[in-house]
């Protein structure tokens, strides 16, 4: 369910390239999905730590990377993306990491800053779409 919900907002609405979207972290992350009590998924997101994260956060071992947040178009603005996020910071300090890093499309920076991450760096493109690295202290 988390590919499904990562393929409709990232693939078809984002126009992101499918064989981009899905990588080898996929098999060692830590995912999240929000679904209604029906069972429908509503929204994702995952965890890299440890080695997988190396490359997202410095090489600081401390610091885990969420990343591929996406929420359906009919979910957004109920809270799924907020609840999202704080799961997986509940499941970062559960592997006793101190802080996440992640790099923000740019029009969500605003919501990120309300859960209190901080950008950091210049601006820069991935998959075409213009990003910021940011951080929050666990």
């Amino acid at each position: 369910m988390c590919f499904a919900v990562r393929k409709e907002v990232f693939v078809a609405e984002q126009q992101v390239p499918e064989d981009i979207e899905y990588d080898t972290y996929d098999a060692v992350a830590v995912h999240v999905l929000a679904v209604r009590a029906d069972g429908t998924p509503l929204g994702t997101g995952r965890l890299l730590h440890g080695e997988a994260a190396e490359a997202k956060t410095g090489g600081d071992p401390s610091v885990g990377s969420l990343g591929r947040l996406a929420v359906t178009r009919e979910a957004r603005g109920l809270g799924v993306g907020a609840a999202l996020v704080r799961a997986v910071e509940e499941a970062a300090r559960a592997r006793g990491l101190t802080a996440v890093d992640l790099h923000a499309q740019t029009h969500a920076l605003g919501f990120y800053e309300r859960l209190g991450y901080e950008a950091y760096g210049p601006e820069f493109p991935d998959a075409g779409i213009p990003h910021r690295a940011m951080r929050r202290a666990l």
